[in-house]
């Protein structure tokens, strides 16, 4: 059964998207136990609402949860779950598995997204694993790099003219009349897959905070909700505070939210680094301030200056991430400063994707040139 989070309207239709009152669907809360198995996808089998079916995984899922130097620093024991060692490098893959899985259950032979990046390059990639035809819609203004990426699975690439922001809808629209299920940011099956983060850090520790990169609001909907189904079923204790952060040149949810609003406005004029992240009007943005308040999360900002930063010193403990996969490093230099992350708080952030994502942000970096007589005097 869907239901609609904002307005409790239910659907037994599981290829409907959107509640007729315009919010996104959800899948009822689920509740079960856990099994053995070598994957997240077997080991929390009843908490999905499609049969897995591993031959067309590309092996998403089971990231590293890693410890991190910049803890100590910041008094906080810090750890960073890897959602860029994914097979097309970031958290999209778990949630495009499962929009796959269920386009194939409901007898689709064309997939589509919209998308001018991450989740482009997934389903791209996902559609090919699976045989069927995929239309990618991208923004006009696309980055040549972005195009590479998407292109080498074979898709169909679509550049649209007009307001990006209304592609989204449009594409639904479009999709329902032309036979393509699209499987964009805040699908149900989407956040289906991207509760399985919850599942993995709870197979490994109990945090006291969560922090989630935010842009259309999927992501932090799918881990809120892995975490009330493992408290339901009785696997997990307390929940973690949740905490939604953005780029301060586009924070349409955390402005609502300090604001006190139900509601998400559009932001205007969005300009950050963090381009992942840059959706003015993010479709889950509603239901992810209902979703904080409820359990006692709140969100943050941060500005480009401490993202780069913070991007820098990922690097240097060996993690090469987009900019917007930095944005919760920034948020917890921030906020432990602030003291609204208490000295020794077990903090989980999530590296949304991979550096390789984003080389123009990356600039150049030192290169010195030294001639083969001279090695040995070059290294010193």
């Amino acid at each position: 059964m869907l239901r609609c989070p904002i307005c409790g309207r239910e659907y037994e239709d599981h290829g409907k998207m959107r509640c007729d009152c315009g919010e996104p669907l959800e899948f009822e809360p689920f509740r079960g136990r856990t099994h053995a198995g070598k994957s997240v996808w077997e080991r929390f089998r009843e908490f999905l609402p499609v049969e897995p079916d591993l031959n067309l995984s590309l092996g998403e899922g089971d990231t590293p949860l890693v410890k991190s130097r910049l803890g100590k620093e910041l008094g906080v024991r810090l750890h960073l779950k890897n959602e860029t060692v994914n097979p097309t490098w970031s958290f999209k893959d778990r949630g495009t598995f499962l929009g796959i899985l269920a386009a194939m259950k409901f007898g689709y032979r064309k997939v589509g997204t919209v998308s001018t990046g991450n989740m482009a390059a997934s389903v791209a990639a996902y559609a090919a694993r699976a045989g069927l035809k995929a239309y990618i819609l991208v923004s006009s203004s696309i980055a040549p790099e972005k195009i590479t990426q998407i292109a080498a699975y074979g898709s169909e690439i679509i550049k649209v003219e007009g307001p990006y922001g209304e592609l989204y809808y449009k594409s639904l629209e479009a999709g329902e009349r032309e036979g393509i299920y699209f499987i964009n940011s805040d699908n149900p099956f989407r956040i289906e897959g991207y509760k399985t983060i919850s599942f993995e850090i709870a197979e490994e520790m109990s945090p006291d905070y969560v922090i989630v990169p935010t842009s259309s609001g999927g992501l932090i909907r799918g881990i809120i909700k892995g975490f009330l189904e493992l408290r339901d079923s009785g696997l997990v204790g307390e929940l973690p505070t949740f905490i939604a952060v953005q780029a301060e040149g586009c924070s349409p949810v955390h402005r609502a939210f300090i604001e006190g609003k139900s509601r998400v406005e559009r932001f205007k004029n969005p300009h950050t680094v963090a381009h992942a992240i840059e959706n003015p009007y993010p479709p889950s943005g509603n239901a992810v301030l209902k979703l904080l308040r409820e359990t006692g999360g709140f969100t943050a900002a941060v500005n480009d200056r401490e993202i780069l930063k913070a991007r820098e010193e990922l690097a240097r403990e060996g993690l090469f991430v987009q900019p917007a996969s930095a944005t919760g490093i920034a948020a917890v230099k921030r906020l432990a400063g602030e003291g609204r992350i208490e000295e020794g708080a077990k903090v989980v952030s999530i590296l949304t994707g991979s550096g390789l994502k984003a080389l123009p942000a990356t600039g150049p970096g030192k290169v010195r040139e030294c001639g083969i007589e001279g090695i040995e005097s070059c290294l010193v």
